[in-house]
């Protein structure tokens, strides 16, 4: 793996870019490699199953709710 590919880490709840030998990596059964800045973003991921744009201290945080079409 090459310098540049471990530093363009971004937490996969929350957005935040995470510095390179920092940060928690959660591997899923299928496969799927999951990368947390923190215990706070992992405990949400995980434990808490949150929706991250519904929470306004994250980056994926969106305006005005999330709109749901007509079905």
């Amino acid at each position: 793996m090459s310098k540049s590919a471990t530093s363009l880490r971004n937490c996969s709840f929350c957005g935040k870019h995470i510095p390179p030998s920092q940060g928690i990596m959660l591997v899923r059964n299928d496969g799927s490699i999951q990368w947390t800045c923190s215990s706070k973003c992992k405990k949400n991921l995980r434990e808490l199953k949150r929706d991250p744009r519904k929470l306004k201290w994250t980056k994926k945080y969106m305006k005005g709710g999330i709109r749901v079409g007509k079905g």
